[in-house]
């Protein structure tokens, strides 16, 4: 079932949201409150989140606060990869959590959070456990990303490659499973820290992975995932044909489902990341996928975490 909706994926990163068309992201304000407003036109319980930030930004928090965003949601999630891109170390993930509780009273969701097995295999091994750690019962939701590694022949979506050096490649190993489906090290751990622990895990465009994926997630009890559903391939032939297929494979997870990437013939600028000239039609297609996918029925409420004293000052 669908738990939860998510308001697009990491949206104070560039490889997501284009700062050079919305510096002081107005334009997304505007948009992700149409498409909250949108959501709870069609269903009165299911929770709104905001993407999950990256990097981890309180003055971002504050800014969207500013504009009235925050009084359409039910939670913010937040972005960290310590271990390969972020500049800071892997146990100050509580202080994050706490930067962003100091600036809102939300619950906040940790939506993406990983290692990669670019240098060794035992790193992620390590890692994953003392993630798990750090997070359990710092957050109602922790997705690690990801089961699979990204395809070889497929690119990652980041603008930031020729700047990122080898740091681009480490896209490409943050599984646990490999690309062909066999296990690596730290599959047991994950096991081990489910169901506490969810995943994220984005399926393309008829993904060949899908059906595997299902069966891996049963076998290592996973309960609760997050994935996405692109409004840019809402344009593509048989596009419903493949978000149903979709769905309903996923139907024996809790499922937060992103809704994200602008069309190319929408946006500002032809690119996903761009703001879409027309926000109301980002809106309505959350809004046709909550109809289509959830209906109006009550969900069911997702745990929260209760906030610091500083936010409940």
């Amino acid at each position: 079932m669908i738990e939860a909706a998510m308001i697009w994926n990491e949206p104070n990163n560039k490889s997501h949201w284009d700062p050079a068309i919305d510096p002081d992201w107005s334009k997304f304000a505007a948009m992700t409150t149409l498409a909250c407003q949108a959501i709870r036109a069609e269903n009165a319980t299911l929770p709104r989140v905001l993407g999950g930030m990256s990097p981890i930004d309180p003055t971002f928090v504050q800014n969207l606060a500013g504009r009235g965003v925050l009084d359409h949601l039910d939670a913010l999630a937040v972005h960290g990869f310590p271990l390969d891109w972020n500049l800071w170390p892997l146990a100050e993930w509580p202080q994050k959590i706490a930067e962003i509780q100091a600036v809102t009273t939300l619950p906040i969701w940790v939506s993406e959070v990983g290692v990669s097995t670019f240098g060794a295999e035992e790193v992620q091994e390590w890692g994953l456990r003392r993630t798990a750690d750090l997070l359990k019962g710092k957050a109602p939701r922790i997705h690690w990303y990801s089961l699979y590694d990204l395809p070889r022949e497929w690119e990652a979506t980041t603008r930031h490659k020729e700047a990122e050096g080898s740091s681009y490649y480490r896209h490409f190993a943050m599984g646990i499973l490999r690309q062909d489906g066999t296990p690596k090290l730290a599959v047991k751990g994950f096991a081990d820290c489910t169901p506490d622990m969810g995943l994220c895990q984005w399926f393309h465009y008829e993904d060949h992975r899908l059906d595997d994926a299902v069966e891996w997630m049963k076998r290592l009890g996973v309960t609760y995932l997050r994935t996405g559903l692109s409004w840019a391939d809402s344009f593509r032939p048989d596009a419903n044909r493949w978000f149903d297929r979709l769905m309903k494979a996923l139907e024996p997870f809790n499922t937060t489902v992103t809704f994200c990437f602008t069309p190319e013939h929408l946006g500002i600028e032809p690119h996903h990341t761009s703001a879409p000239r027309e926000p109301e039609l980002f809106a309505e297609f959350c809004a046709s996928m909550v109809r289509r996918y959830v209906g109006a029925g009550a969900t069911p409420a997702i745990p929260a975490i209760a906030p610091t004293r500083a936010a409940a000052a």
